[in-house]
């Protein structure tokens, strides 16, 4: 079982499954991946059989927990390639990957994972790599993104962005916009 539905699913069964995701953002985002899933099953007051029934391993559960976010960090990056200004559509990546980290802790984790259900998870970071480093090139090459950039300076914010994961989600929001305009500062190119 790949952590799919079959259509005809009883009502409960799909109202397990939905409480068992919900469950699983929520744990994920507190405690991170490494959270067993005996805590997901407690957090969606379900037995573990009910759990494991619907997705039989961990990593399945991941994979299927952050669909809702890949789509989200899919439009983020298609939305700054498309942008006409690089250095607006960089910025406006920053802003809305901080968001979207802000609302989803345990995603970046999740997205940088390797184990053999994520592998539509690899093949999208492969693609948000290429697409950053392009969209980043041309930033630098209108000369408003540091010629020093790397693709792992990001890699490093979202590493820094988990400290925000603890505070309330209202306070965790002010402090992420916060912390993306550090960062789009940090990474402006200086007066030449």
């Amino acid at each position: 079982m790949t952590g799919q539905l079959p259509r005809t699913a009883r009502s409960d069964a799909r109202d397990n499954r939905a409480r068992i995701l919900g469950a699983a953002r929520a744990v994920f985002g507190q405690e991170g991946l490494s959270a067993p899933m005996r805590d997901v099953a407690r957090h969606a007051e379900v037995g573990p059989a009910t759990l494991y029934r619907h997705f039989p391993t961990k990593q399945a559960l991941i994979a299927q927990t952050f669909t809702e976010q890949r789509r989200a960090c899919h439009a983020a990056v298609r939305d700054a390639l498309t942008d006409a200004d690089p250095w607006h559509g960089f910025r406006s990546l920053i802003e809305r990957i901080c968001e979207l980290h802000a609302h989803s802790g345990g995603f970046a984790d999740a997205f940088m994972a390797a184990f053999p259900e994520a592998m539509d998870f690899a093949a999208d970071r492969e693609r948000t790599v290429r697409a950053v480093a392009g969209l980043a090139r041309r930033a630098q090459e209108a000369g408003e993104l540091r010629s020093g950039f790397v693709i792992d300076d990001l890699v490093l914010m979202l590493t820094a962005h988990q400290g925000l994961g603890q505070a309330p989600l209202p306070a965790r929001l002010t402090a992420s916009r916060r912390f993306a305009g550090y960062v789009i500062e940090a990474f402006r190119a200086g007066p030449a």
